[in-house]
């Protein structure tokens, strides 16, 4: 009868997202026998939702002062450059043979194909051709370490118990719930004694209530928003998008962590008070980019032309009108005869307008969660827990997460390649 080290799996990975296809894969080309547990069918679920179904794989540069965390900067910066950026794209095209194309406009990469499911697939097909076994449609509902030194226990939801000498838990956080990701991860970690920062929602549409610019759904424009981060500022410029409800697009997700921080508390649903009775961050909207107040006032003092066809020329129409009726100025007024009361109203809602948000769409159409385990509890190079030999985490379960462009898949392969090479290290 088989002693439970001989039924041992070397490397056991729970979860087969992004983080975890690149960890099995890693440990499995370092040359461990590796098992992968998914609970969905085929896995790669946000992988195959993400950047509207064409996948965000990289950014063209990396910085890593644009992530967010409530850990050590010098940690993240160290787990997330030990794979440089020329090597994961050199390891996209020439190790799973998919071209990447760099789009002119943002610098993002995407496959060549534009097909997110391409992604998937390769990374499956890769774990599939390095021998990796995979078992879909599984879910965990335990993990824990083994007695006296013995191999880790991994409880399944029909009762059987996988044993592993290592196991590496890359269950993603709780962003995008109907891809799979139901926050066992952080239930595992914590209970097994990690330290938690407090979870939240992050890259996820803004609300407002009332939905003051509904009628303005549908328009979209290039923005740079700015609002208050501690002593400092924190910018965004890009895409944004009048919704029904309130406002999305890239600019609005990059500065959205800030406003769901200031309301929600761990546990706590969307929509709570702000902690404390504080009052919520205030958003700016610069509605053309290159035109800042100043900018604005000189061409708002022309002695020829028309208020509202000036605003049209930089703003789309419905917007344009649409501020001028806030300001309390007529889109015929000739410009020469605007008065200074007048110009600094239409300045301010063109170049320092307040967003009128009061909360957020939530983790249902986040891109990532914030917040997640600090990054101290694991080991920088090997991702190994501090707590734990044997168990590595990697991923969104992480306390860190970037801005749009492929910098939370940089992160993924970047701790999932680590985990894996840990793990299979410690365990093959």
């Amino acid at each position: 009868m088989q002693t439970e080290n001989e039924r041992a799996w070397p490397v056991v990975v729970v979860g087969a997202g992004a983080a975890g296809l690149m960890a099995a894969a890693f440990a499995a080309e370092a040359g461990a026998r590796v098992l992968l547990l998914e609970r969905t069918r085929g896995g790669g679920k946000k992988i195959v939702v993400s950047g509207g179904g064409r996948c965000n794989v990289l950014p063209s540069e990396v910085d890593p002062g644009r992530y967010t965390t409530a850990s050590s900067p010098n940690t993240l910066r160290r787990m997330l450059l030990s794979w440089p950026l020329e090597e994961q794209k050199a390891y996209f095209e020439n190790v799973l043979g998919l071209p990447l194309a760099r789009e002119a406009e943002t610098g993002k990469l995407f496959p060549a194909s534009n097909r997110a499911t391409d992604v998937r697939d390769a990374l499956v097909g890769r774990c599939a051709a390095l021998g990796v076994a995979t078992w879909f449609d599984v879910l965990v509902a335990d993990v824990r370490p083994g007695e006296g030194g013995g191999p880790w226990r991994i409880r399944l939801g029909d009762g059987q118990t996988v044993f592993a000498r290592a196991v590496i838990l890359a269950t993603g956080g709780l962003s995008v719930p109907n891809t799979g990701s139901d926050g066992a991860g952080l239930r595992f970690a914590r209970a097994l004694g990690h330290t938690l920062h407090p979870t939240y929602a992050a890259l996820t549409p803004l609300t407002a209530e009332p939905a003051v610019h509904a009628a303005l759904a549908g328009v979209s424009l290039t923005v740079r928003l700015e609002t208050a981060v501690g002593k400092g500022r924190l910018a965004a410029e890009g895409g944004f998008l009048f919704t029904h409800r309130g406002y999305s697009g890239p600019s609005v997700l990059d500065v959205s962590h800030v406003a769901v921080r200031s309301r929600v508390a761990e546990g706590e649903p969307p929509g709570g008070e702000p902690p404390g009775g504080k009052a919520p961050p205030t958003i700016h909207a610069r509605w053309a980019p290159a035109l800042d107040e100043a900018a604005w006032d000189a061409l708002l003092r022309a002695p020829t032309g028309g208020v509202g066809p000036l605003v049209r020329r930089h703003l789309p129409a419905r917007l344009a009108d649409a501020l001028l009726a806030e300001a309390a100025v007529l889109p015929e007024r000739p410009l020469a005869q605007l008065r200074r009361d007048e110009r600094a109203r239409l300045v301010g809602c063109l170049a320092r307008y307040p967003l009128p948000w009061t909360g957020d769409e939530g983790y249902k159409k986040a891109e990532v969660m914030g917040g997640g385990v600090a990054l101290s509890e694991v080991d920088a190079r090997t991702l190994e827990s501090r707590r734990h030999p044997g168990l590595f985490l990697c991923g969104e379960l992480l306390d860190a997460f970037g801005p749009i462009g492929g910098y939370n898949f940089l992160w993924a392969w970047s701790t999932g390649r680590a985990a894996g090479l840990g793990a299979a290290g410690g365990g093959a």
